[in-house]
């Protein structure tokens, strides 16, 4: 009887949004409406720096990853939600699923360690500007994005295989609009001590040493600001870390409720909630905190579009 469970759950899970049909259908279209804003705004931002000669800098190369990132980010888990609502077939193979569960991990630790890696970069543009373009030159800039895509696809490679080694005889339902660690280790059978040492040493590991190297590094900030003599440039400055540090305490905040949390504290309506906010808002948020709001960018952002508005009138 346990093997036959197993087969079926083995094919295929059933995602559930919690709530009537009716409060999944305007979760739907608020999920797909978010996630259309967050692919047109970031790749604007992409385009933007990608045809600027003048944007080919170490800040914004790390904004187009960022911005990339988060497109691929909300792009794992929105459109197959999506589908699965409206054609009212909520199934996903578990092949499928653990597809998912890896691009979703790989994707959420780039996202954290790219803010890590953008806290360092306005650290050494503020604190040492003279030496900023010899320190954050381009090849080092690109070997640090290789190394987080090394790390995160690593990271996400040792959760995926740890899932697929599990047994599940379980009912194969989960109450979430995606493929997540917790829920999935809920429907296991098997003894998930070593799934869940896993997140908090290694996923904890990567996590607190983010937050502590983006905390330490805008503390280096705020005390480089500190001594700024005029007032003006003293409160834009506090205000554009204030921005930041906003984004920052939203996705560590919520990410790290989800994930460290004990497992069997699993709770369909909240968990949904929080990872509404670190999957849809924080992607939604970053383009206009730390690209929109920036003066370069947004002259570059007019020139492109007069030039695209004269090119239609010719």
């Amino acid at each position: 009887m346990e093997t036959r469970n197993l087969t079926v759950i083995k094919e295929s899970i059933l995602l559930e949004l919690p709530g009537s049909a009716e409060q999944q259908y305007f979760l739907c279209m608020l999920f797909l409406c978010m996630y259309l804003m967050i692919v047109s705004v970031n790749m604007l931002i992409i385009l933007v720096a990608g045809f600027n000669s003048h944007l080919h800098l170490p800040m914004y190369f790390f904004l187009s990853n960022l911005a990339f990132v988060d497109i691929c980010f909300s792009s794992t888990t929105v459109p197959q939600m999506t589908v699965n609502i409206l054609t009212d077939t909520q199934t996903i193979y578990f092949v499928e699923c653990l597809s998912q569960l890896f691009f979703f991990i790989a994707f959420v630790n780039m996202d954290s360690l790219l803010l890590c890696v953008m806290a360092y970069d306005r650290y050494v543009a503020i604190c040492h500007p003279l030496h900023y373009i010899a320190i954050m030159n381009p090849r080092l800039c690109v070997w640090l994005v290789a190394g987080l895509w090394l790390v995160t696809y690593l990271h996400a490679l040792l959760h995926t295989v740890l899932m697929a080694h599990l047994s599940f005889c379980a009912s194969n339902s989960i109450h979430h609009f995606f493929c997540d660690l917790n829920p999935l280790l809920q429907l296991s059978c098997s003894d998930i001590s070593l799934n869940v040492m896993v997140i908090f040493i290694v996923g904890g590991l990567l996590v607190l040493t983010s937050l502590i190297c983006i905390l330490i590094s805008y503390g280096l900030i705020l005390c480089t600001i500190l001594k700024i003599t005029y007032i003006q440039g003293k409160q834009r400055a506090f205000s554009t870390c204030g921005c930041h540090l906003s984004v920052v305490v939203l996705f560590y905040g919520t990410a790290s409720a989800v994930y460290f949390s004990p497992s069997s504290s699993f709770l369909p309506k909240s968990d949904t909630i929080l990872a509404l906010m670190y999957t849809l808002v924080t992607p939604m948020l970053n383009p206009f905190i730390y690209s929109l709001r920036n003066s370069d960018m947004k002259r570059a952002l007019q020139k492109m579009l007069c030039k695209g508005a004269c090119f239609q009138q010719q």
